[in-house]
């Protein structure tokens, strides 16, 4: 709440002292679903059912620009962007996290059965995004970042096993988050049509490889310091 509510209303406010334009980069976890299997894709005018703390307060951070914007002209545009991976990532995250446990012999965590669904992006890719909207985008305007790669959490951690050599069922099964929603995907067709962006890390697999390489190399280096 501090970061997300408190946190954007200062942003916001130090923004309209100076005139600056003001870029909000936010979640899909606002739009919320609870189904079962592939998630229907989330658009620009989907309506926000926020289903946890920390999404809620995603929401509340969007309405106040959205009320920045209206009330006192400040220039705006707002980005919701999928679940991200790649190098460098906070190790508490799910991939780098999955990635060290087994690097350490561990079986990773998974919460619930996991077939939680997450649409996935290349940080790289959502960079671009956020600098073609910066660029292109127009003022006031809301544009959503994805790259059509849904996976389950369970598909993903499956194919991180497999790349590190271990069997597909090296997991440590853990209880359900609270809240923890099953599915969400994004309709960045407004971002490709009207801006001309496009994914370039298109092949997941590949990309995990390249996090999986990155990061035990890193801790390699790490160890050997």
């Amino acid at each position: 709440m501090k970061t997300n509510v408190e946190g954007t209303y200062c942003l916001l406010e130090v923004a309209r002292a100076h005139s600056i334009r003001f870029h909000h980069v936010s979640t899909d976890e606002v739009f919320w679903r609870s189904c079962l299997g592939r998630p229907v894709r989330f658009r620009e005018d989907s309506p926000y059912r926020p289903g946890s703390p920390y999404a809620a307060s995603k929401a509340s951070s969007d309405l106040l620009v959205r009320a920045w914007a209206r009330t006192y002209g400040l220039p705006v545009s707002i980005s919701n962007c999928c679940n991200n991976y790649g190098l460098l990532q906070n190790e508490e995250k799910f991939i780098p996290a999955a990635i060290e446990s087994i690097r350490c012999g561990r079986c990773p965590r998974l919460y619930g059965d996991g077939k939680n669904v997450r649409d996935w992006i290349h940080v790289n890719d959502h960079a671009r995004a956020v600098w073609t909207i910066l660029n292109e985008g127009k003022l006031g305007e809301t544009y959503l970042i994805g790259a059509n790669c849904e996976r389950s959490n369970l598909e993903v951690l499956q194919t991180i096993l497999e790349a590190m050599g271990k069997p597909r069922d090296f997991i440590d099964w853990v209880s359900d988050r609270p809240g923890h929603d099953r599915g969400y995907a994004i309709d960045a067709s407004k971002l490709r049509c009207e801006l001309g962006w496009a994914s370039i890390h298109d092949d997941f697999e590949s990309g995990l490889q390249e996090v999986i390489a990155a990061q035990t190399a890193m801790n390699k280096r790490d160890l050997a310091d």
